[in-house]
């Protein structure tokens, strides 16, 4: 057999035929029903929902037993909700001066709590976050923070209306001063608590001062700072009622002096219940952000 007949056989041979290449099958994953996803949601809305409502439902059966009894001083809810309905729905209101509605006092009292608490916690974590990173700092300044945390509201008072000759100013400034120590002393032993290995591999890295502090020590510290102020919300929602008694003029705090002086005892009652469930929306909304930024060790 000749050279050309042998290299013809083996070309023959050698090409086989082209095969088709197989089709891809995408496999989607199989999304659950819309009504067991609307099933799944009210009942985790149920589990949330329900027993709250039943407590306060048992609360008021209570309440109305004890308070519809003759003799008794404070009003039962029915007569609470007869006797202010026009205020719970015309919030609005504005008669000029201090003749207005539940909503102008409220707007009033979160205003200031919104200045003081903003300084508090510019103050509070600036200065903490130093103390923090220095130990002769953290043991000789933490003495004269646990003196002053405990001072009351009430006794900054006379010492700011003193020195601002104000109402306005001297409320904001115990606002300031009442809540900026949880959030000082928060973030102060969050920064303690920050790992040395992060702190040095930024130094190794040459990382600078500021900038070390902005992008390692404030964000390994952020739950312990943000727990402080969850803390603090709760102290200057609570200091602003009790300063607005006596600075006077517009504010929830003088909405419920005033009604007592009034002798209405069922304003001073849904002024109390509206001061409670505004101070658990605060809580909730910086209890959302410590659960943002929580993260597992």
């Amino acid at each position: 057999m000749s050279m050309i007949a042998m290299k013809t056989e083996t070309s023959e041979v050698a090409t086989p035929p082209a095969t088709a290449a197989a089709p891809v099958v995408t496999m989607t994953p199989k999304r659950a029903p819309r009504a067991e996803t609307y099933a799944r949601l009210a009942k985790e809305t149920a589990a949330r929902v329900v027993p709250p409502l039943i407590v306060v439902a048992l609360l008021l059966v209570v309440w109305e037993l004890i308070c519809r009894r003759a003799g008794s001083s404070l009003p039962p809810p029915t007569k609470v909700f007869k006797d202010t309905k026009e205020l719970i729905l015309d919030p609005f209101f504005d008669h000029g001066g201090i003749d207005k509605g539940l909503f102008w006092h409220l707007s009033a009292s979160l205003q200031r709590v919104a200045y003081g608490y903003s300084l508090a916690a510019i103050a509070g974590i600036a200065l903490g976050t130093l103390v923090g990173q220095s130990v002769w700092a953290m043991r000789g300044l933490d003495p004269l923070f646990q003196v002053l945390r405990t001072i009351p509201p009430l006794a900054w008072l006379p010492l700011s209306l003193a020195a601002f000759r104000d109402g306005q100013p001297s409320a904001i400034f115990v606002i300031f001063i009442c809540s900026v120590w949880p959030m000082l002393l928060n973030t102060a032993f969050g920064v303690v608590g920050v790992r040395k290995e992060w702190i040095n591999v930024a130094r190794t890295l040459e990382v600078g001062t500021v900038r070390r502090a902005f992008t390692v020590i404030l964000p390994a510290a952020a739950p312990t700072i943000l727990t402080g102020m969850r803390i603090s919300i709760g102290i200057a929602w609570l200091v602003i009622v009790a300063a607005e008694m006596l600075v006077g003029g517009t504010g929830i705090g003088y909405f419920v002096w005033n009604e007592w002086n009034n002798l209405s005892i069922t304003n001073v009652i849904i002024a109390i219940l509206l001061i409670g469930l505004v101070g658990m929306l605060l809580d909730q909304v910086l209890a959302r952000f410590t659960r943002m930024v929580t993260f597992p060790e």
